[in-house]
């Protein structure tokens, strides 16, 4: 089966479908997509990384989860399959596609079937809209990345705090002054630290090339990013990707906030997912530098439209009894696009 997940396309398998020699298997799946050639021709590859994935999918081993997940990055122009990543992209279509193949049963309504990812080991749950008992594709949710609307698929994720720093808040505050600037460091999928676009003199508005050309400011985010890293057990983080810098302003679009975030010495066009995610857990925090600005909707679980240059990232937060966030994801769609045989 052929599918779109969130802003990506690929082939859906069954694994019993597919050689349980990985040497063979890989040599098919390149066979299918084209593989190695830039423009794929022979083969239903679309002559792109995003658009040459493929999602291998069985009933799970696992005693908590309903699937197993594995994901494959066919190459473009090499002759190359890897397994060293995963996609939260095509793991949008997972739980549709194991429906429709019988893996799964479905409820009337939303039909929530978790997941364990075998590339990273860990377990997300997805909501799949279900009338009847069937796959409903169409819908009124959009993402940023794809054309028109379709039914929403949360995408829940299991023990991500803490992903890099072994703690949600790493230096165990809620607030920090750092740099003479209010901080909430945090961590929860993406180490970055929150602060108001304000209190670094900008609107927060700003497009991200008048702040890549904005060398104080650039200086004065370093200086800050240097001194949390420290402070969030990352160490000397000069050469490190991580924490990325995410300042935040009321929202301009109907969303919860708006950011601007640098990852970690450029503005970024967007913000990735699970630093939109860590972003959004710290909206819930009170007192920091965004919760005080941001919209929030009620209920304990929430969805969060974080604002950014090219429009919005969808997050889902899910609240324990106490009001703390307990597990938190992402908002995707997905589309069936083909079933048949591939030859």
């Amino acid at each position: 089966m052929w599918m779109r997940g969130g802003t990506s396309k690929g082939a859906y398998f069954l694994a019993d479908d597919l050689p349980r020699d990985k040497a063979a298997r890989d040599a098919l799946l390149l066979r299918i997509m084209g593989s190695p050639d830039p423009r794929q021709i022979d083969g239903m590859g679309g002559a792109n990384p995003l658009t040459s994935k493929v999602a291998v999918i069985s009933a799970s081993t696992q005693p908590d989860a309903d699937l197993d997940y594995l994901f494959l990055q066919v190459f473009v122009d090499k002759a190359l399959v890897s397994d060293a990543q995963n996609c939260g992209n095509i793991l949008a279509g997972v739980g549709a596609f194991a429906i429709e193949r019988g893996l799964v049963s479905a409820n009337d309504g939303i039909t929530d079937i978790r997941i364990f990812m075998r590339n990273t080991g860990q377990v997300a749950t997805a909501s799949i809209t279900t009338p009847n008992g069937i796959v409903r594709y169409d819908g009124d949710d959009s993402i940023d990345g794809v054309p028109g609307t379709a039914a929403p698929v949360p995408l829940v994720f299991d023990d991500i705090a803490g992903s890099m720093c072994g703690a949600l808040l790493p230096t165990g505050n809620a607030v920090d002054v750092v740099e003479h600037i209010e901080v909430t460091m945090i961590d929860n999928g993406m180490p970055i630290v929150v602060l108001r676009a304000e209190d670094m003199g900008i609107t927060g508005y700003e497009p991200p090339s008048e702040l890549d050309n904005d060398d104080a400011l650039k200086s004065r985010l370093e200086a800050l990013r240097l001194a949390c890293g420290h402070l969030m057990g990352l160490g000397d983080v000069r050469q490190k990707s991580v924490p990325k810098m995410t300042m935040v302003a009321p929202a301009q679009n109907g969303g919860a906030f708006m950011t601007r975030s640098f990852i970690p010495h450029k503005c970024h066009d967007t913000i990735g997912v699970f630093a939109a995610v860590s972003a959004a857990t710290a909206a819930l925090i009170a007192g920091s530098p965004v919760a005080g600005l941001a919209r929030l909707p009620d209920g304990d679980r929430k969805t969060l439209a974080v604002e950014h240059p090219g429009g919005a990232t969808g997050c889902v937060l899910e609240l324990d009894d106490a009001g703390n966030v307990a597990r938190a994801g992402m908002l995707r769609t997905t589309r069936k696009l083909f079933d048949g045989v591939i030859f």
